[in-house]
């Protein structure tokens, strides 16, 4: 038996309310499925619109998929609760589903949130947290009714434009600041719940940690009657380009996206808005946009503005690989040549685990159960060594165990040799980046000689609305993940069923990261502390080992 190595492993205080008014776009509550709160439209799959931590907004990058939330200086992020709205059927947090409003995660470290859409496609965010430095007060985010206000944090103004007719005499704010606390005068101001008159400028005055403070000078200003723009308009975080001369808004969806029941999120200086004779809501009036969309925006005087949406479908780019035949491996989940070990906490699902070369004794840290080939850390599935003999059983139609395992063997060489051959059939090869943290790749065959890692980010697979887009890395050397990024996140219906590992060396997958695809390694595979994977494992002339992991069999 080779030796193998063993790897080391490695409150912004924000208020919130809602003005009522029709321009506002609703507030979503809890699912009743148990997911976060949301309306989950057909053509709105598994995005998170917004979110924050204890009242602390987040800031979403829909296209790298990360929130970002500041929390005050002082703050526990141990056991936070986040509240938020998708557009998905569900949410969770490794296998924990996660409720809006209800349930706490530690944020020490970047927490991924997995959104589940409609059609079982998969979308995970990453949310970073930090602490705001005991001398921050700055006012971050503010709006009226759904109306954002432009802040200058030089001159320490904000401008907020309200449409035709507003009141201004007793709005309430909702904002986000970094400090400890908000005053206008000597009044506690609680986002949500505190009314000003804002006929005149009024000052807020935010005190950090360290007692020194900030005051933003807050200035309202009332849209003419005529006003009758959109001023922002957007598909579940994806912003449309507006044409204020010609009144059109154009709308890039990704490849796959269903147009027939998008719901648009928009603001406007009128007094209404309509498609048709359908008075449109922000954020909750679905609308098919397979054919240009006219909104109709009437302004207070009885005037009426029409502006014409235009979505479109981006295609589909390169040629799809062809995936290897897996034969008999495709029922496992894991298979070396050498060991398979483990340390307590693993917990391996929905797949058989095997060892090719050596007997049923070079499974190390498992227990046995109470049938032969049982592991209760192995779930639904079974284990599989050369010696087996009965009355375990072995499947059909083989005759013993050598017979199962030597096809096994075969098949395990025959789809690892079709991932190295040059060319791929469906697909001509592309160099693959030694460093893939931070990058989006659609699929295709990516090749090098060199080690590659992921490390300085997080990698994204863009399967473009396609489930059946394959990805095929083909490296010389090894493949390591790990800190500060080293997470593969999966967008627009990408599978990790569908994307393939493999590696002349060693695979080492980072402590605490989630891994998607199949692996084919030539020598070890090693998974450290923590780490989720979906896919498999293999170790063709070598051993895998584990270190209290989650590994579970891509469907």
């Amino acid at each position: 038996m080779k030796g193998y190595e063993c790897y080391s492993r490695r409150l912004m205080w924000v208020f919130s309310v809602c003005l009522l008014t029709a321009l506002m776009a609703g507030c979503g509550g809890s699912g009743g499925n148990g997911s976060w709160g949301g309306d989950a439209s057909p053509g709105a799959t598994k995005a998170i619109s917004d979110f924050s931590l204890e009242g602390f907004t987040g800031t979403i990058n829909e296209t790298e998929k990360t929130i970002a939330v500041t929390m005050p200086f002082g703050t526990s992020v141990t056991a936070l609760v986040a509240t938020s709205t998708t557009t998905g059927t569900s949410v969770k947090v490794g296998t924990t589903v996660q409720i809006s409003g209800t349930t706490a995660n530690d944020f020490t470290s970047p927490v991924l949130y997995t959104v589940t859409g409609v059609d079982r496609s998969r979308a995970t965010y990453t949310v970073t947290v930090t602490i705001a430095a005991v001398s921050a007060k700055a006012m971050t985010a503010f709006s009226l009714a759904g109306v954002a206000g432009t802040i200058n944090e030089t001159a320490k103004t904000i401008a907020v434009a309200m449409p035709s007719g507003t009141n201004l005499t007793a709005l309430v704010a909702t904002f986000s600041t970094t400090g400890a606390g908000v005053k206008i005068g000597a009044t506690i101001q609680s986002s949500g719940t505190t009314a000003n008159s804002f006929v005149s400028p009024v000052t807020y005055t935010v005190t950090a940690a360290d007692d020194t403070t900030a005051a933003y000078v807050v200035t309202v200003t009332i849209a003419a009657a005529s006003a009758k723009a959109i001023t922002a308009f957007s598909f579940t975080g994806v912003s449309g380009t507006i044409n204020e001369p010609a009144k059109t808004i154009a709308v890039a969806m990704p490849f796959g996206t269903n147009v027939t029941a998008l719901v648009a999120t928009f603001t406007t200086t009128g007094a209404g808005v309509k498609v048709g004779a359908t008075v449109q809501a922000s954020g909750k009036t679905a609308n098919s946009f397979a054919q240009p969309v006219i909104y109709t925006v009437a302004a207070a005087d009885g005037t009426a503005a029409a502006y014409t949406v235009t979505v479109t479908v981006a295609a589909l780019l390169k040629a799809n690989p062809v995936a290897p035949v897996l034969g008999e491996t495709a029922r496992f989940v894991m298979l070396a040549s050498q060991r398979v070990t483990t340390t307590s906490g693993s917990l391996i699902y929905n797949g058989d685990i095997g060892i090719i070369d050596l007997a049923r004794s070079a499974y190390a840290g498992f227990t046995a159960g109470a049938s032969p080939g049982q592991f209760t850390e192995l779930k639904n599935g079974l284990s599989y060594a050369p010696d087996d003999m009965p009355p375990f059983t072995y499947p059909s139609p083989y005759a013993s165990s050598i017979a199962f395992i030597n096809q096994v063997r075969t098949d395990l060489g025959n789809a690892n040799s079709f991932l190295a051959a040059d060319p791929n059939p469906g697909a001509p090869t592309q160099v693959c980046p030694i460093e893939l943290g931070k990058l989006v790749l659609t699929r295709g065959v990516y090749k090098t000689a060199a080690n590659v890692t992921i490390q300085t980010g997080d990698l994204v697979l863009d399967a473009q609305g396609d489930p059946n887009a394959v990805w095929i890395f083909s490296i010389g050397g090894t493949l390591s993940t790990g800190a500060p990024g080293g997470n593969i996140k999966l967008i627009n219906k990408a599978q990790a069923k569908n994307i393939y590992w493999r590696t002349s060396s060693s695979t080492i997958i980072g402590a605490g990261k989630a891994f998607y695809g199949n692996v084919f390694a030539w020598s070890q595979v090693n998974v450290l502390a923590g780490a989720n994977v979906t896919g498999r494992l293999f170790a063709v002339t070598d051993q895998v080992t584990l270190i209290s992991n989650a590994v579970t069999k891509a469907p």
